[in-house]
């Protein structure tokens, strides 16, 4: 093997026995949730964006939240109930707002 052969292959080598142990000795949990206080951005994209109390209830929840439909937004109360809903539903293309009454059902918005 040349010098110039060896300056190529060492390097792979321990890049990829450097991976290899990086996997295994990083759970990949540890990558699932970053805590982050605070990000600027001038773009951010993503699929979803869920905002959570600290005991876990939803009270805003962005993306696609019914089936298959196009981008909505739901806000719901303190107890996660739905208030109102902004978007579409998977039968039609026809944007909307809904809003609910304190049980979360369906009423008409005033």
């Amino acid at each position: 093997m040349t010098s110039r052969e060896r300056w190529t292959v060492y390097p792979l080598l321990f890049l990829a026995i450097g991976l290899a142990v990086r996997a295994v000795a990083i759970p990949e949990e540890r990558f699932a949730a970053a805590q982050i206080g605070d990000l600027e951005a001038a773009r951010l994209t993503c699929r979803e964006i869920v905002v959570e109390t600290e005991d876990g209830t939803v009270l805003i929840h962005m993306g696609r939240v019914i089936d298959a439909g196009g981008g909505r937004i739901e806000i719901k109360d303190e107890k996660g109930v739905d208030a109102i809903a902004i978007g579409t539903r998977p039968q039609n293309r026809a944007g909307a707002v809904e809003c609910y009454d304190a049980d979360g059902q369906p009423k008409p918005c005033e």
